[in-house]
């Protein structure tokens, strides 16, 4: 392990962030949350950027900050109406977690987002690099901010070797940046750290040729640069079958279940899903019959949808179900039109069940 004292020390630091500040003055994208420095703007979009390709969070971005444009918009809301505009971003406990986040500001600290480390890194669902990125963007405080792209690139600028996926290591690059952050411009230093690993120190061949601080990096003047960082892989993911239901009845109604509370995708809508273990294709009618109350006029296979989350993977075998008659709507279970549907937050895999109703666009 590379000692913990001193881990820049073979770095000019004041002309590395000299360069690097420079660069990103120049090269930086224009982005919406980049307008401003209002904590609140900033904050959203880190919080959307998690595990999302900054291409695919712009138009989310966008809608999400007209419809809730300040902290008391959004802590207010219903929480119904964040979800549904948060439909399609996944993780959804990000947006559960960022607004009760937001109702603890408006309501303990006055509407202002707090600008230091204990109180900012309270909040739910701020970790320490959330916290470092609107402390040091939205306040210009020297906080580090260590994301992906970050450790990318200090693992390859400072040949730091350890694996990037065991929490522990975080720990070092944090330090790292201690060492190396702009006291006078933290909010461009940590931006342009993030811009570096986004633009050109990339996972896969990093464009070293155009890169502003090459002159800084060990692992270039090695050679090693595509071997960092060193990331273990991860553990297989596990698939789960299921049947995923659309359920008509004879009055043209949809039936859609709200998920549990808690745990994976809490509070969306869905098609009613049955795990495969539980029953196969030929006794899926009986089954149906007993469970719903009901009699089947028609059942016809549509096209299956698989999900892969980080953890699993979804495999759906959607089966179209014509009833024959009225269905038993229970507890957090209801009957909705085809074109009302569109009105519930739906996870991905099964806005694309949606898509396969017939009428349905």
């Amino acid at each position: 392990m590379k000692g913990t004292d001193n881990l820049a020390s073979s770095i000019n630091i004041p002309k590395f962030q000299e360069d690097l500040i420079s660069w990103f003055e120049k090269e930086q994208r224009v982005l919406p949350w980049r307008e401003n420095q209002d904590p609140y703007r900033v904050w959203v979009s880190e919080i959307m950027l998690q595990q999302t390709k900054v291409d695919t969070v712009i138009p989310y971005y966008l809608r999400f900050m007209e419809k809730f444009p300040t902290l008391e918009a959004l802590a207010y809301a219903e929480e119904q109406d964040v979800l549904k505009a948060w439909e399609g971003l996944g993780y959804y406990s990000r947006a559960r977690n960022l607004q009760t986040a937001v109702r603890e500001v408006v309501e303990v600290y006055d509407a202002k987002v707090p600008d230091n480390p204990s109180e900012i890194g309270s909040l739910k669902g701020i970790g320490p690099y959330t916290q470092g990125a609107i402390l040091s963007i939205a306040y210009n405080k020297p906080e580090p901010a260590v994301d992906g792209n970050v450790m990318r690139v200090l693992s390859r600028i400072l040949l730091i070797r350890e694996d990037i996926a065991k929490p522990k290591t975080r720990k070092l690059f944090e330090q790292a940046v201690r060492e190396l952050i702009s006291e006078s411009n933290p909010s461009y230093f940590n931006q342009g750290m993030m811009e570096l690993g986004a633009l050109i120190c990339t996972p896969r061949k990093p464009s070293c040729l155009l890169c502003p601080v090459q002159e800084h990096c060990v692992a270039f003047e090695k050679g090693v640069q595509e071997e960092l960082p060193v990331k273990v892989k991860k553990i297989k993911k596990t698939t789960h079958s299921y049947f995923a239901l659309i359920l008509e009845d004879n009055a043209g109604n949809i039936l859609i279940e709200k998920r549990p509370d808690e745990g994976l995708l809490a509070q969306l809508w869905q098609f009613p899903m049955i795990d495969k273990k539980k029953v196969d294709q030929q006794h899926l009618q009986t089954f149906i019959e007993n469970k719903f109350e009901t009699k089947i006029e028609s059942m016809e296979v549509k096209e299956p949808v698989k999900h892969i989350f980080s953890h699993l993977v979804w495999q759906l075998d959607v089966i179209y179900v014509k009833l024959k008659q009225s269905i038993k709507v229970e507890e957090n279970t209801t009957l909705v039109t085809k074109e009302g549907i569109s009105t519930f937050p739906l996870p991905v895999s099964h806005q694309k069940i949606h898509k396969q109703i017939p009428d349905t666009e």
